[in-house]
């Protein structure tokens, strides 16, 4: 048989040049499917304070960001920086884009 998810699929994120994507869940948890698609880490084993909710990719491809509902982000790979979140505003997250 298939895998079976601990939860939900929340987002998708395509590969900078198309050559592939990732999915997110609700846990953190990530999978990359194709050549440029490659897996810096999740958040899949941590215990999340709220869902996540949201990802974007860097435009090399070379690293990802998670955003919680309660505005937590969670930065993976090289060139993914952290710079701050949004937690403690009080105010729900829905969605993350990259800009």
């Amino acid at each position: 048989g298939g895998q079976r998810l601990n939860k939900p699929i929340v987002g998708m994120v395509p590969a900078p040049g198309g050559n592939g994507y990732w999915l997110v869940a609700s846990d953190g948890g990530i999978f990359a499917f194709g050549p440029g698609a490659r897996f810096f880490g999740s958040t899949g084993n941590v215990n999340l304070v709220q869902p996540i909710v949201g990802m974007t990719a860097t435009a090399s491809g070379q690293g990802y960001w998670f955003v919680a509902h309660d505005g937590g982000v969670f930065a993976f790979g090289p060139d993914a920086k952290f710079e701050g979140s949004g937690s403690g505003t009080g105010e729900p997250i829905v969605g993350m884009a990259q800009g």
